[in-house]
């Protein structure tokens, strides 16, 4: 796969680059912007030259550097950082004795200071755990479908899944998210127990188990890449 490279123009512009990707299903070209990460990805079918991807490119260069601009650097979280939790930011601050205590709108984070994000990712994920097991078991119970267990993860690519086995797995980030968000995806997931599939009649589970549900999808799809900017140690 090559690289075109959208260069800046003016000291405020963001560069940006565009991976090329052809397609033999492809029947023109089409621009993609992730909305985890931001890359950029143009598909062009076999026969398309690259004269004409990198005009299509400059063509779109506006669009792009708007798409592009939304995606912020990695925020690197410690002592005095400002994160989301359950949709309110909270402030991490020096904490005493042992247990991490939530105050109002500060997170008291105890120990050596090189430890908090470690700590602090232990303690979301406990927390995430906590809050999208008692969320699934309502809307399992509601359904009349159990599930096998659940598991959290960090996955970039989406914030749950259900296998035919019935185990659910969601993104231990949506504790980030607005706690409505984090029950949308609850009652998604569980919706799978009874529709392996994105139908009509899958729409019309999520529906019953959850009621309306445009806000909080439309949340994540402007907002949830956000949550993946926040880096907790070298690994997360």
């Amino acid at each position: 796969m090559s690289t075109f490279v959208l260069e800046s123009e003016q000291t405020d512009e963001p560069r940006v680059e565009v991976r090329l990707k052809r397609s033999s299903q492809a029947k023109r070209l089409s621009l993609r912007v992730s909305q985890l990460d931001g890359r950029v990805t143009l598909t062009l079918p076999r026969y398309a030259s690259e004269a004409e991807a990198t005009g299509f490119i400059r063509e779109k260069a506006a669009w792009l550097r708007r798409h592009v601009a939304r995606f912020e650097a990695d925020v690197p979280v410690g002592q005095g950082s400002l994160l989301p939790l359950e949709g309110q930011m909270i402030r991490v601050i020096q904490g005493a004795g042992r247990k991490i205590v939530l105050s109002e709108d500060q997170l008291l984070i105890p120990g050596p200071p090189e430890r908090t994000g470690a700590r602090l990712s232990g303690f979301l994920k406990e927390l995430a755990r906590d809050r999208l097991t008692a969320a699934s078991d309502a809307y399992s119970a509601a359904l009349g479908r159990p599930f096998n267990r659940i598991s959290m993860r960090d996955t970039r690519s989406r914030w749950g899944s259900c296998s035919s086995q019935g185990t659910l797995m969601y993104s231990w980030r949506l504790i980030m998210a607005p706690p409505e968000v984090l029950r949308y995806v609850a009652a998604h997931e569980v919706a799978h127990l009874a529709e392996m599939n994105h139908s009509p009649a899958f729409w019309q589970v999520v529906q019953t188990l959850y009621g309306a549900h445009h806000r909080e999808r439309g949340w994540l799809r402007e907002h949830g890449a956000s949550l993946h900017k926040y880096r907790f140690t070298s690994s997360t």
